[in-house]
């Protein structure tokens, strides 16, 4: 359910916005969105997990913040990101 340390190494290094950056807004995201998939995934096998489940709507309410944040910083870097994440708007 959750990703592997090489994963989440793999996300830093394509989201980074600059070198050693682990805690940008887009690197938090890129990890969020992962571990949404993975437990997206996860419940569709497993439909009465309703714990992860709860963890899943906790995880997309962060992911919501971070993007509104990111939107209201830098607009063009929220519209860039959600390009590459391939989320909805």
């Amino acid at each position: 359910m959750s990703i592997t340390a090489e994963r989440t190494q793999e996300l830093v290094k394509e989201y980074a916005t600059k070198e050693n950056d682990t805690g940008s807004a887009d690197v938090q995201v890129a990890i969020l969105s992962e571990r949404i998939r993975n437990l997206t995934e996860h419940l569709k096998d497993h439909k009465k997990d309703f714990h992860s489940r709860r963890g899943l709507l906790i995880m997309v309410g962060q992911r919501r913040r971070m993007l509104d944040y990111l939107k209201g910083k830098d607009y063009k870097r929220y519209e860039a990101l959600i390009g590459r994440l391939g989320l909805r708007k």
